[in-house]
């Protein structure tokens, strides 16, 4: 068993190190551990337990919008992946491929395994880093005509980029994602599907992660590599670093002519189908801990948190922790009548200090400690994991306190993260304040940009900050880029990013 105790006390903090914090409070909070397989990591039953959160509630948010689920296979064909060339392109060096089929033994090294040369494929196969191609490839069989559109589906599925530079859960070699693909009959559908979807990405995120975003689109090097348009929500994390939380891509017709997917229209012509895709990945995870966690430990909004209160006995006597069993099964009964799911920590081969430390480095947002006085007294020590503060409560208030509380945690922990983004948004017009701001203060830098790639890149080589996003909400407004001093109609938002 951890000594959550000592980990607690050993996390470094985000003011010395942010990365080493962050790797730190991955791995001691129980999420997630690298594997014996370079790049990929082990999500452990904690941390995949706040993953089925994000799916179960993502997954009901794309059914209500009409979606269905489905699965593809993990290999694509080299062919085919090769068809829409952008997306080949802008995936070949991250692609891993299969080449054969078959090991057998290695006669000069008995014990030993070795790949078959006579297993050769005939055609490679690629490790989906993404399902374009092969959907694609496939709904080519499912579109006849008008009436089989939309096609509106989404597969959870893992896919394969292999990142040379890699941090749990942020960028790994091997993740976990969704992955929507659609398919219209007008292009305007699939517009408004793409902005529809990033819209429902953003309304979790803010909602149900307590994280807010900017809502924007992408530049066209940023763009998803196929794309005619990419959508985007990004936030902002506690070291003034930018995240990018989810995309939807306007695909244009380009992987219906790629893949020759036509219906017969209403009026009996033949035409292109119009296309969408759109996903989020553990990388979630990622934006949750650096947003709300401190240097205790994790810090979880209750809608995300496997189990909303923890209670913890503190006794001396066996007849004590037997009076206290009586009520902490009162208590849990009293708040899954409300939905609020506890755990209760009776274990005998762990001090109370030690369970304390523990549900505070796995950001429980409740703990219930019950002891002697508490049994006499009928009252319970009520601990906030958000405010570190405790407070003792009636029993008879505890179920009220609790679901009062509950939605009370959600939303300070949403209004802390927007305050503090707000305060880095800064809005710059000169270069040397531009870099300055990057230097000094981090965040998202407003400022004019004339357009052009070659100045983005520019910026980028000088600062390492680039264009999140081009903001939905910001209005026209004549300006000079902050580089050039060229002609600019908007404000886009810079940083540094994840």
């Amino acid at each position: 068993m951890p000594n959550y105790n000592n980990m607690a006390k050993n996390l470094t903090k985000r003011s010395e190190d942010y990365s080493k914090w962050y790797n730190e409070l991955v791995v001691k909070a129980d999420l997630a551990e690298n594997s014996a397989v370079r790049g990929c990591m082990v999500i452990k039953p904690y941390g995949y337990a706040i993953w089925e959160k994000m799916q179960a509630e993502l997954d009901r948010m794309f059914k209500e919008t009409g979606h269905q689920n489905a699965y593809f296979p993990l290999f694509v064909p080299k062919s085919l992946f090769e068809a829409e060339e952008k997306n080949a392109e802008g995936f070949a060096k991250e692609c891993a491929v299969v080449t054969h089929y078959r090991l057998q033994n290695n006669p000069d090294q008995p014990g030993k395994l070795r790949v078959d040369p006579k297993a050769k494929l005939e055609e490679e196969l690629v490790v989906r880093p993404t399902s374009e191609a092969v959907i694609w490839n496939t709904y080519k069989g499912w579109i006849q005509s008008y009436r089989d559109l939309p096609i509106l589906i989404n597969q959870w599925a893992n896919v394969v980029r292999w990142e040379m530079r890699t941090r749990l859960f942020l960028r790994t070699a091997e993740f976990l994602w969704q992955e929507g693909h659609t398919a219209h009959a007008t292009k305007q559908e699939a517009l408004d599907e793409a902005k529809q979807m990033n819209q429902v990405y953003a309304d979790f995120v803010e909602n149900f992660m307590a994280i807010p975003v900017i809502q924007g689109t992408k530049t066209e090097s940023e763009r998803f590599a196929g794309a005619e348009e990419t959508y985007c929500i990004e936030a902002l994390m506690q070291d003034g670093k930018a995240l990018q939380a989810g995309t939807s891509h306007f695909l244009g017709q380009n992987f219906a002519k790629a893949f020759d997917v036509k219906f017969m229209t209403k009026e009996g012509s033949q035409a292109h189908v119009w296309a969408t895709s759109w996903g989020v990945s553990t990388r979630l995870m990622g934006a949750l801990i650096m947003t709300h966690s401190d240097d205790q430990g994790l810090v979880l909004p209750p809608n995300l948190a496997p189990y909303h209160v923890v209670i913890v006995p503190i006794y001396k006597s066996e007849d004590q922790l037997n009076a206290i069993n009586n009520v902490a099964d009162t208590i849990m009964t009293s708040l899954r009548a409300k939905n609020i799911s506890v755990k209760y920590d009776n274990r005998t081969t762990q001090r109370p200090g030690a369970k304390f430390a523990q549900y505070e480095l796995q950001g429980v947002p409740l703990r219930i400690a019950i002891g002697p006085n508490d049994l006499e007294n009928g009252t319970v020590e009520l601990a906030r994991r958000d405010t570190l503060s405790k407070e003792t409560i009636d029993l008879e208030e505890l179920q009220s306190k609790v679901t009062q509380l509950i939605a009370e945690i959600q939303d300070a922990l949403y209004v802390k993260a927007l305050k503090f983004r707000d305060q880095h948004i800064t809005l710059v017009d000169d270069f040397e304040a531009f870099k300055a701001t990057l230097e000094t203060k981090g965040g998202f830098v407003s400022a004019h940009w004339d357009g052009s790639e070659e100045t983005e890149q520019k910026i980028k080589e000088l600062t390492k900050a680039s264009i999140r996003c081009i903001p939905m909400d910001a209005s026209q407004q004549e300006g000079k880029c902050v580089f050039s001093g060229a002609p600019s109609k908007q404000r886009v938002l810079f940083a540094k990013a994840y």
